[in-house]
């Protein structure tokens, strides 16, 4: 039977780690270890951890260390993690997990093969902190995930991630990444197994996922306040360009084994655009695409004013 290993961060979570935890103890599927990683948390968190792994010395194992951020955490998870598993779940502190969640990752990744990275990734049940529903969240991806998408928009929610052992050791195998360059670890992660491998998406629910005053995402916000959100988080950013780096980031680490068709787009993404016939350039040649017709006009808006 397939070994599911889940990865959780954790820091200052007391409030719901319980519960998250509870119902990852409760999973349909029976064949499941828990690797915690907590980062520096200053209050029971911890202590709560511990017990656990008391109660359930072989399933859930803890492992410690200072405040280095959601993103290193989580890296850090990887690097740690059973190499003899056959998957792998990203997990988050504050969310429930459906029942069914990692047998249906699991039997969706079954049909992968053996020697290809893959991932599926799921909507989600939008919840209020006291677990009641707010509706599905994010709704479905107009157009195929795939790397052309990951260089520019993320669509997997982290915690609904489970990728199998192909990709996680494309991950661990000898190529260093400064997290610091890296915008979130799912996205880091969309990045890699669209650029290697196969990304499935399933429209079925597999957490409640609890919003609160430090996770809020705004599911039910419309399109339009949802694109001036992003506008501003690019004028905000505008200097840094947290796209390109990111970019360059996979390229220093994975370019030189890409296929050519995709490298070359990310060659193209990564190039400088400091005047205008280079920006035109670049959008008559990109196959690079969000998901939806407003969200692609403003990448493009974007790109000839010099903010990505």
């Amino acid at each position: 039977m397939n070994q599911v290993q889940v990865l959780l961060s954790t820091y200052n979570g007391e409030h719901y780690i319980s519960e998250q935890l509870q119902s990852i103890l409760k999973q349909s599927y029976p064949h499941i270890s828990v690797l915690v990683r907590d980062d520096g948390s200053s209050d029971q968190t911890l202590a709560l951890l511990k017990e656990y792994a008391e109660t359930h010395p072989d399933r859930i194992k803890v492992i410690t260390g200072s405040n280095i951020g959601v993103v290193s955490s989580f890296f850090e998870l990887v690097q740690q993690s059973d190499p003899h598993a056959d998957y792998y779940c990203f997990c988050d502190q504050d969310d429930v997990w459906l029942e069914h969640k990692i047998e249906r990752a699991v039997s969706l990744l079954s049909s992968q093969s053996d020697h290809t990275p893959s991932m599926v990734f799921t909507s989600t049940e939008l919840t209020d902190k006291e677990l009641n529903s707010l509706g599905t969240w994010p709704k479905a991806p107009s157009k195929q995930p795939s790397f052309y998408n990951a260089l520019v928009q993320n669509l997997a929610v982290g915690a609904t991630i489970t990728i199998n052992r192909p990709a996680r050791n494309k991950f661990v195998k000898g190529y260093e990444v400064d997290p610091s360059k890296i915008i979130m670890h799912d996205w880091w992660f969309y990045l890699l197994v669209s650029g290697f491998g196969n990304v499935i998406y399933d429209k079925r629910p597999s957490i409640l996922y609890r919003q609160h005053e430090n996770n809020v995402v705004g599911g039910s916000n419309s399109l339009f306040n949802k694109l001036k959100q992003k506008y501003r988080s690019y004028i905000k950013h505008k200097d840094k360009h947290l796209l390109v780096m990111q970019a360059r980031e996979f390229y220093g680490a994975y370019g030189h084994l890409m296929d050519e068709k995709k490298r070359e787009q990310l060659e193209l993404f990564i190039a400088p655009r400091e005047r205008l016939r280079e920006k035109i350039y670049f959008l008559s040649r990109s196959k690079l695409y969000r998901q939806s017709i407003l969200e692609q006009l403003l990448f493009r808006f974007l790109i000839l004013v010099g903010y990505i």
